[in-house]
């Protein structure tokens, strides 16, 4: 490699990994194993996430929180705990960036997956209230920032490899790959907890059974670790490093010349991040509370609609490389908006209602959530497309989904589920807003 080659690369790329690029010179990497890369690692980030998210709802309200009045106002507790990881996740994205530019991409990822899934699975090492007091719920509440904080380095730019390589009326099609880890997390985490819930009486689950799912979680990260890595090292990301499409760029200066990107960026997927924790946290802990349908069955409803939703997410590709993906982000905030009244109705209209309700909701979801990171992604140049793309995601997944099942168990136990659904269409409302104003940009700027 050239000495002006090494110098391009210098800012995000160790001698260690140019090394390993070399290695890799003659094997070019496929659309097909780059795709399985970021669903891999998505679906590991996911993992993490959902596991403390079912968890939220189905442990710490009695282990972390068992002097709340009811069982309503310790899971409350529990969702304000639950959201600390999507503050930390922006400040997450600021150290990283710069360790990404001083230490290399494959540094960066390797120190925040090894954080994301230390941080999950010391939570499995956690006493209760009972044993440590309040310092029980302040260590819960370091892990939990310490997966937040993990998760703003774990962005790699392998989302935005695949775009690259994606023929010009396909860009539906690849946008909507990455998009499938986040049901497939969802389903491996359902399905674990819902196997332990159902195999072991209330007390063994509380003692002991709950913990397995976060060792789980380091397990896959370090699979999912290796997997990034592999392709971080291939000769395709080197030259994209070198073009400066995939160099992790200073905040300030993104800020500074795409700052309107960024805050309208943010908007644009509020429909499908509104929903994103209404139909898999907020609904588990309602149904907790009001119901008598046991967690372990819903569980597996949820385990149902997520498989739905993964259908939704490939469709969404097809659809949106059809009609265009602006079109398509616009119809589903429309059909959003639609289900935000249908949705308290469901949830009421006991066992059949729920399930209705979950899987419509999945399937809603996935039609949005499948083009939600492309659409957010392609408003910014190639230059700056990774540090954007990550600025903007935090962002909005903080206004979005962050205090999601906070506010809407919150607004559901004072007022009734109809302000759940009014919530979910202020995320649907935001999205149109957001279409209509970045045209609308467009327009004038031509």
């Amino acid at each position: 490699m050239s000495s002006v080659t090494q110098q391009s690369l210098g800012p995000s790329s160790s001698s260690m990994e140019r090394d390993a690029r070399r290695i890799h010179d003659d094997r070019p990497v496929s659309a097909g194993n780059i795709a399985i890369g970021v669903v891999i690692g998505r679906a590991a980030e996911f993992f993490d996430f959902f596991v403390y998210g079912i968890a939220s709802v189905v442990v710490f309200p009695q282990l972390f929180f068992p002097f709340a009045p009811d069982r309503l106002t310790a899971t409350l507790y529990s969702f304000a705990i639950f959201s600390l990881a999507f503050i930390a996740r922006p400040v997450g994205s600021l150290v990283f960036m710069a360790i990404d530019r001083t230490y290399g991409r494959g540094v960066k990822l390797t120190i925040a997956l090894f954080l994301l899934g230390g941080s999950t699975a010391s939570i499995a090492f956690l006493p209760g209230y009972e044993t440590l007091g309040g310092w029980a719920i302040v260590m819960l509440a370091i892990c939990r920032l310490g997966q937040g904080f993990a998760l703003g380095g774990a962005w790699d730019g392998l989302a935005s490899l695949l775009a690259l390589n994606a023929p010009q009326h396909h860009r539906g099609w690849y946008a909507m790959i990455p998009q499938l880890g986040a049901p497939i997390g969802f389903m491996l985490a359902s399905a674990l907890f819902a196997y332990f819930l159902m195999s072991l009486s209330e007390a063994d689950f509380l003692g002991w059974g709950w913990r397995y799912p976060f060792f789980v979680a380091f397990a896959i990260n370090v699979v999912a670790l290796f997997t990034r890595l592999r392709l971080v090292m291939t000769k395709e990301f080197g030259t994209l490093l070198e073009e400066h499409e995939l160099q992790a760029r200073r905040v300030t200066e993104v800020l500074r010349l795409h700052g309107r990107n960024v805050l309208i960026g943010a908007f644009v997927p509020l429909a499908s991040f509104a929903l994103f924790h209404l139909v898999t946290v907020f609904p588990l802990g309602w149904v907790e509370i009001y119901t008598d349908h046991g967690a372990s069955s819903f569980l597996m409803v949820q385990f149902v609609g997520a498989f739905c939703g993964i259908l939704a997410i490939v469709a969404s590709g097809l659809v949106a490389d059809r009609i265009g993906r602006r079109y398509h982000l616009g119809v589903c905030a429309v059909l959003i908006a639609i289900f935000s009244f249908i949705a308290p109705m469901l949830l009421e209209a006991g066992a059949t209602g729920r399930n209705a309700f979950v899987i419509v909701g999945f399937s809603l979801l996935g039609l949005s959530f499948g083009q939600a990171a492309g659409a957010v992604a392609s408003r910014f140049g190639r230059a700056y497309r990774y540090t954007g793309a990550a600025l903007t995601s935090d962002l909005s997944w903080l206004i979005g989904a962050g205090f999601a099942p906070l506010v809407a168990l919150g607004l559901t136990s004072r007022f009734g589920l109809a302000f759940a659904g009014y919530y979910l269409l202020s995320g649907a409302l935001c999205t149109v807003a957001a279409l209509i104003f970045s045209k609308t940009l467009e327009i004038n700027n031509d």
